[in-house]
């Protein structure tokens, strides 16, 4: 169907007239900004007054994108950028940060097992989801990639460059201002939350996707940790209940697991618990 034969918009399209302003005779009143499209003027659309439109356009973006390419559901994988792959830990900071090399080659495993259930859907469900970048992230596009399906990137800018590991599939590959829009996308279609050892960012979307479980803002879903002495280590679990800040309940959210295996068979046998019982 042409654009001709669409009677859904019978308005001349946007792209017609931002085309045509290209064109424009070359004058003072063509030149001055007050004269240019609002949609194609870069520094109007750059002003903080326009922080609302950014958020909606980031918003928008990437979820008409996902649509597009068919992305129904999401295995996300959170994870630390700077754990090397086992072949890499010479260059580690630390011999601990070495030591978890062994949960980059886990999340790789298990990244390909979860692709491969993709597959069987064609690519609709269990779509790895990662942050983009090195460490964790890679290891997570990679196994997608190796097993011959798609990932999704949500990468964010950054101070210092850090490019788009090369496994995430191009046409998923996502760049973020707003970290809240960027957060929102890694849950809005997860079916699966695993979270591997990693710093300030990762514990940043541990405890953010755990709260918004644990105040029923968002659905209950197999939320696996890996690593179970790290997460020990960093975190006493069992004291917020004790001081009872969190309920003992709420420690059935989480699951630790040290293996991609493990994992899959924590996520077939899962069942959501039983809704809150109503006053």
């Amino acid at each position: 169907m042409t654009a001709d034969d669409d009677h859904r918009n019978v308005f001349r399209q946007s792209g017609q007239d931002a085309r045509i302003t290209e064109r424009d005779p070359d004058t003072p009143q063509t030149r001055a900004p007050s004269y240019r499209l609002a949609y194609t003027d870069t520094d109007f659309l750059l002003q903080d007054e326009l922080r609302p439109v950014r958020l909606q356009l980031e918003l928008l973006k990437a979820g008409m994108i996902m649509d597009r390419q068919g992305v129904e559901s999401t295995v996300v994988m959170f994870g630390g950028a700077r754990i090397p792959a086992p072949g890499r830990t010479a260059g580690a900071r630390t011999p601990a940060l070495a030591a978890l090399s062994r949960y980059y080659a886990e999340a790789e495993r298990f990244a390909q097992a979860m692709t491969r259930r993709s597959i069987d859907t064609g690519g609709r469900e269990w779509v790895v989801c990662t942050g983009g970048g090195p460490g964790v992230m890679e290891a997570g596009n990679k196994g997608a990639h190796d097993a011959g399906g798609k990932s999704i990137g949500l990468g964010i800018v950054l101070p210092h460059e850090q490019a788009p590991n090369e496994y995430v599939t191009p046409d998923l590959s996502f760049n973020f201002h707003y970290f809240a829009i960027r957060k929102m996308h890694f849950l809005m279609r997860a079916r699966v939350i695993t979270v591997f050892p990693g710093g300030f960012g990762t514990l940043d979307e541990l405890f953010e996707a755990l709260t918004l479980i644990q105040t029923q803002r968002m659905k209950p879903v197999p939320f696996l940790l890996f690593g179970r002495d790290f997460w020990h280590q960093i975190v006493n679990w069992q004291a917020l209940a004790d001081a009872g800040t969190i309920s003992a309940s709420d420690l059935d959210l989480i699951r630790f697991v040290e293996t991609s295996d493990e994992a899959i068979a924590a996520i077939d046998a899962w069942q959501a618990p039983p809704p809150p019982k109503t006053r």
